[in-house]
C-alpha cells in the first residue's frame, strides 16, 4: 500500500519512486511534508547552494510554420508584430550581454519557413565573433528536427554542423507534454514526444548537454505528469546528457487556450510540482524554478521545496511574456543573489555547464 510514511522510507533509503508513489504525492494534501522531504534530498545532492547564471535571451524570430494553441508567441510572416532579427541585431544585442557580464547566450525562436539553414549557421558564427567566452545554448529538439529538414542533413550531422559553427549545449523546450492525446490537443504540428525524445538522445550522443522541461498547468493530468517525468528518467539513465529539469507553468493569456478558460497554475501546483520532481527524477542533479514563468515570490519560496537553482538574469524575455507572465523582464545579479541570501540559501554564479564560478 502506497502512503507518505512508506514514500518517505523509500526516499530515505536512496530507493527510486515508481509511477504509483508520483502520482500519490500528486494528490497528497500536505505540501509542507513534501516541500520537507525534498529539501531534504536537495540538500543531500547540493546543500545550501543555489545556482544562478548572467544569460541573455534572444528569441531571433517568432515567425513559425507551426501555429500551437498553447503559444502566444508565433506569428505568420503577415500578421502584426512578425519580426525577424538580422545577424547585425543579433550580434548587437550579442555586444551588449558581454559587455553586461553575461556567460551565455540562449537562442530559441520559430520555425521561419524562408530562412536557410546557413542562416542559423551564420547567427552561431555571429555570437561566437563577438565573444568565445560567450556559451551559445540554443535551438529546442524541434528546431533541430526542423533544421535537419531544411538541410537535408541527419539529426547527427546536423549538431555536429551546428557545433562546428559555434553551439554549445541545448535548452529543454518543445518537450510540452509526452502524451500523444494531450499534445494533439496542445500542438498537433509539432514532432511527437518519442521524437523530441529521440534527438535528444542524438544531442547526448554528440557529447552536447541539454536541459529538460515539462509545461504543466494545461490539458494534462496528474498522470500525464509522471508519466512526462517518467520518460525523461529513463533517458536520462541510458545518456546522463540532461543537466537539470525545469517545469514551466503554463502562461494562458493571449492562446487559443484561453478561449477553454484555462487559468494560471497557482502556487501550490508550482511548489508540489517541482518538490515530486525532486523526489522522482533522483538521476537529476538540478531542479530548476524559473522565475519568468513562476513568478519571483514562488521561486524564491521553492528553495524551500527542492529547487536548487533560478536560471539568471534573463533580459528581454518573449515568449512567456507574450503569453501573459507578469514577472520582470530580467534581474540584476545582485538582485537574485539577494533572492537567494533571504531565502536563507548560498547564491552561486555558475556557467551554463553548472561549474561554479563566484560564491556570494
Amino acid at each position: 500500500m502506497t502512503d507518505f510514511a512508506s514514500i518517505a522510507d523509500k526516499v530515505r533509503r536512496r530507493e527510486r519512486l515508481t509511477d504509483d508513489d508520483g502520482l500519490f504525492l500528486f494528490h497528497y494534501h500536505d505540501l509542507i511534508a513534501i516541500g520537507e522531504l525534498a529539501a531534504q534530498v536537495n540538500a543531500a545532492k547540493n546543500g545550501r547552494r543555489v545556482f544562478f547564471n548572467v544569460n541573455r535571451h534572444i528569441n531571433h524570430t517568432n515567425i513559425c510554420v507551426n501555429r500551437c494553441r498553447f503559444c502566444a508567441f508565433s506569428r505568420e510572416a503577415s500578421e502584426a508584430g512578425a519580426y525577424t532579427y538580422d545577424l547585425e541585431e543579433i550580434a548587437s544585442r550579442a555586444r551588449e550581454a558581454a559587455a553586461q557580464g553575461a556567460t551565455e547566450i540562449h537562442m530559441v525562436g520559430g520555425l521561419h519557413p524562408d530562412l536557410p539553414f546557413e542562416f542559423y549557421l551564420e547567427m552561431l558564427r555571429t555570437v561566437r565573433a563577438v565573444s568565445p567566452a560567450l556559451h551559445i545554448k540554443a535551438f529546442t529538439a524541434v528546431e533541430i528536427d526542423y533544421l535537419a529538414s531544411i538541410a537535408g542533413l541527419s539529426i547527427a550531422a546536423t549538431l555536429q554542423t551546428l557545433k562546428e559553427a559555434g553551439l554549445g549545449s541545448l535548452p529543454g523546450g518543445g518537450a510540452e507534454i509526452f502524451n500523444p492525446q494531450v499534445r494533439g490537443e496542445l500542438c498537433p504540428e509539432k514532432i511527437s514526444g518519442e521524437r523530441w525524445l529521440a534527438i535528444m538522445a542524438e544531442v547526448h550522443r554528440a557529447g552536447l548537454k541539454s536541459n529538460a522541461t515539462m509545461l504543466y498547468g494545461h490539458l494534462e493530468s496528474y498522470a500525464d505528469r509522471i508519466d512526462h517525468m517518467r520518460r525523461l528518467r529513463e533517458l536520462q539513465d541510458q545518456t546522463g546528457g540532461f543537466q537539470v529539469f525545469i517545469p514551466l507553468a503554463f502562461q494562458p493569456e493571449n492562446t487559443l487556450l484561453k478561449l477553454t478558460k484555462i487559468g494560471n497554475t497557482g502556487g501550490v501546483d508550482d511548489l508540489k510540482t517541482l518538490a515530486i520532481a525532486r523526489l522522482y527524477l533522483d538521476n537529476f542533479d538540478h531542479i530548476k524554478a524559473y522565475w519568468v514563468m513562476v513568478g519571483v515570490k514562488i521561486a524564491q519560496v521553492a528553495l524551500a521545496f527542492g529547487v536548487n537553482d533560478l536560471d539568471g538574469t534573463v533580459v528581454e524575455e518573449k515568449i512567456g511574456h507574450d503569453a501573459g507572465a507578469d514577472s520582470p523582464q530580467s534581474m540584476t545579479r545582485e538582485e537574485i543573489a539577494a533572492l537567494i541570501r533571504k531565502a536563507g540559501r548560498e547564491p552561486v554564479e555558475r556557467d551554463t555547464l553548472y561549474n561554479a564560478l563566484r560564491t556570494y
